[in-house]
């Protein structure tokens, strides 16, 4: 298959990982949240967008594997004596989300672009973190999930592609991505993925 997504314009200093490893409990609560978040966002595109028909066989694919996702990282809660939390605002989404544009088309386009860098950060810090991980267990597992999130990314531009011209599709994600990299740089590292 070939790679729709872009190369994030901002790479994740190593050093991101720190305070996740010294509070991995509150990670995998974070995490959690992510992972049910991320099916719901697929989801409501579904239910938003019910005449975009090339996007609802992805967009269930997706949805229910982050939900799969959201089941693994609670069993591995459940595993260490966690409970879920309440889902707190994500400064990093919602400063993305900030920059959606308003009109039916370009709302749907940015939507399924921002989706597309999520998956990718989301994918880099997954890397990072399955190569700190001392529990194998754990490392297989954030290492299977940087797979899936590759993947993602790059279904999020190629769904973009079936209803936009290839370079109204990368002039925006390129302006966006330049904008997620100015977001990032902005953000304090604490647990959490974002």
């Amino acid at each position: 298959m070939p790679k729709h997504s872009v190369p994030l314009k901002s790479a994740t200093p190593e050093a991101w990982v720190t305070p996740i490893l010294e509070d991995f409990d509150t990670f995998l609560q974070d995490h959690a949240n992510c992972e049910r978040k991320a099916s719901a966002l697929a989801m409501s595109m579904v239910i938003k967008q019910p005449d975009r028909e090339h996007i609802i066989p992805t967009m269930i694919a997706i949805a229910r594997e982050e939900l799969l996702h959201f089941e693994q990282v609670y069993g591995v809660m459940r595993r260490r004596g966690l409970k879920l939390v309440k889902d707190e605002p994500d400064p990093y989404v919602n400063a993305l989300l900030a920059d959606i544009r308003h009109g039916r088309d370009e709302r749907f386009l940015d939507r399924l672009l921002t989706f597309s860098l999520v998956e990718c950060r989301g994918a880099e810090r997954f890397g990072i973190l399955c190569q700190a991980l001392t529990d194998p267990e754990l490392a297989r597992f954030y290492r299977a999930l940087w797979g899936a999130e590759v993947r993602h990314g790059d279904q999020f531009v190629a769904m973009a592609l079936e209803y936009f011209a290839p370079d109204v599709v990368y002039d925006r994600l390129h302006h966006l991505a330049e904008r997620e990299a100015e977001i990032v740089r902005t953000l304090p590292w604490r647990p959490s993925l974002h």
